[in-house]
């Protein structure tokens, strides 16, 4: 991929305003300046104002980790997280509110999250007595998410708490970066085992969870807010769900000796021909989305564990630890082993 691509693509990569409500305001009761903290990340205070507008998912995502670095508070995402209400997410947080049950709420969720934020997966997944609510940003220019993963999943688990009470617990909560100094907090928090280092952020759940009717449901109002927000995203929408799809098809099917455009066209019950067809409508190639795939795992893993490099060459399907380094240096200026090297503990992209 080369780097006219990638730049166009981090600019055009966004997420709406509303999921940073408040977030000037929490800086600053934490000691940092918002105006500082906003500057480094390269996110233009301005559009915070309007909740609907789109703000640059790198720069949203800089901007908490630019604020945990400036307030000197590693929790930084989980502590925005655990006061961050449903209805601070904006359309979406209040379609979830009014739907009828938590499934429901978090099924819609689910199907419009590619409009409130690009390139990036919700997905609820039914895995018989539990349910798995996964998400990660698959950006591959956003290495660094540890607080937006931390803020996130606190968030989700606000919305299930609202629904079936403040004491409610998930089973199990995953992260994909490694364990923190401050740890206990996140146990604390979600009074459940977290577990780090995982291929994913995720909650599990029992399955039951999703009957428990939502305390503010209302027919009406879900449907003028789901009509609301398919006229405002319809674009956006299904432009990010397709690529998010493929995306995700890709990254599960890695290790698959035959990966190929109709191995994933298959899979999203799709023809080649079609897929390429709408790929190529989006002015998006099947190869490129590949490269991107492996590219954000290659620098999620090299940033964030301790992963050999020899064994990260195998789960991204190449068969010769020397062809990966050839094919990330061609992408990325220098080896595996020295773009680890050279990483700082974050810096805005």
């Amino acid at each position: 991929m080369d780097n006219a691509h990638q730049h166009s693509s981090t600019a055009d990569v966004t997420v709406v305003a509303s999921a940073a409500h408040g977030l000037g305001e929490f800086i600053a009761l934490q000691g940092g300046d918002p105006d500082s903290v906003f500057g480094n990340a390269g996110l233009n205070p301005e559009l915070l104002a309007d909740p609907t507008l789109r703000l640059p998912l790198t720069g949203f995502c800089g901007a908490f980790e630019e604020g945990s670095r400036q307030t000197r508070n590693d929790n930084f995402g989980l502590d925005f997280g655990r006061q961050f209400k449903p209805a601070n997410i904006g359309l979406l947080g209040y379609i979830a509110l009014s739907s009828p049950t938590l499934g429901d709420a978090f099924c819609a969720m689910s199907r419009l999250f590619a409009g409130h934020q690009q390139n990036t997966l919700m997905r609820l997944c039914d895995e018989g007595s539990v349910c798995r609510l996964e998400y990660q940003i698959l950006h591959c220019a956003i290495a660094h998410k540890r607080q937006d993963a931390e803020m996130t999943l606190a968030a989700f688990t606000n919305l299930a708490r609202h629904a079936l009470g403040s004491r409610w617990a998930p089973e199990q909560v995953l992260f994909e970066h490694q364990r923190p100094e401050g740890w206990h907090k996140h146990s604390k928090f979600f009074d459940a085992p977290v577990l780090y280092g995982q291929t994913r952020n995720a909650m599990i759940f029992k399955r039951s969870c999703l009957e428990r009717p939502m305390p503010d449901k209302d027919a009406l109002l879900l449907q003028l807010l789901s009509a609301t927000i398919q006229r405002n995203m319809p674009t956006i929408e299904s432009k990010a769900s397709l690529v998010d799809s493929v995306r995700r098809e890709i990254q599960q099917a890695l290790d698959h000796q035959d990966l190929n455009l109709k191995l994933i066209a298959g899979r999203l019950n799709l023809t080649s021909w079609t897929l390429q067809r709408r790929l190529n409508d989006l002015n998006m190639t099947f190869t490129s989305l590949v490269d991107d795939v492996r590219w954000n795992i290659a620098c999620n893993k090299l940033a964030q564990s301790s992963l050999p490099i020899s064994e990260l060459a195998v789960q991204l399907g190449f068969s010769e630890v020397s062809a990966f380094s050839r094919a990330f240096s061609r992408t990325h200026g220098m080896s595996p082993r020295q773009w680890r090297q050279s990483r700082p503990a974050w810096s805005p992209l």
